[in-house]
């Protein structure tokens, strides 16, 4: 039975041992609700048969677009392996207790500059950010920072998964895995 998690994961670890930096990091691409696409580096934060996670400000440009439209891709590119994966799929929310359990693992900075940051909107000058966040950090100062309201987790069910390796003179091999219910197909591409 096919299963690209399993290689996913095989992949993923090899990567983690390879890669310079952020070996979790995914390029997320989504579409408003006119169509006009857009793309950004998220990191990864979760993965499993269910889909890959990564959080975000419910508030930004990404995560507008996906109230609008809640389809995206993702690409993982290893540059050291000379690998990529291509994910589509449906998104939905992960659920507030899963947020909250990440959130809590962030570092304290990282927590305040979520409550201050108004992401993707048009900044002034950067010491107005700077005022914001130091406003969060007397606000929270001696106590746990909690998740902001407008702060969650994405995850991207796939639909499609495809294994992509570089091979001599563009003679790439590419592996696709097709959702079919609760199974999956898989088949080759052309490069």
């Amino acid at each position: 039975m096919a299963n690209p998690f399993a290689l996913f994961d095989e992949w993923l670890a090899e990567a983690r041992a390879s890669e310079p930096n952020d070996p979790e990091a995914i390029a997320l691409a989504t579409a408003g609700s006119d169509g006009s696409p857009s793309v950004r580096i998220v990191l990864l934060k979760g993965h499993g048969p269910e889909g890959f996670i990564f959080y975000t400000n419910d508030e930004s440009a990404k995560g507008e677009q996906i109230a609008g439209n809640p389809r995206a891709a993702l690409l993982f590119h290893w540059k050291s392996l000379r690998r990529q994966v291509r994910v589509e799929g449906l998104v939905e929310r992960v659920p507030d207790r899963d947020a909250d359990a990440y959130f809590a693992t962030r570092s304290r900075d990282s927590q305040l500059g979520a409550w201050a940051s108004d992401q993707s909107r048009s900044l002034e000058n950067r010491e107005i950010f700077e005022a914001r966040y130091d406003d969060a950090r007397r606000q929270f100062d001696g106590q746990d920072v909690p998740r902001p309201p407008h702060w969650g987790g994405y995850r991207v069910i796939p639909e499609r998964i495809e294994f992509w390796v570089d091979r001599p003179h563009r003679l790439h091999e590419r592996r696709l895995f097709v959702r079919d219910g609760d199974s999956w197909s898989e088949g080759l591409l052309y490069p």
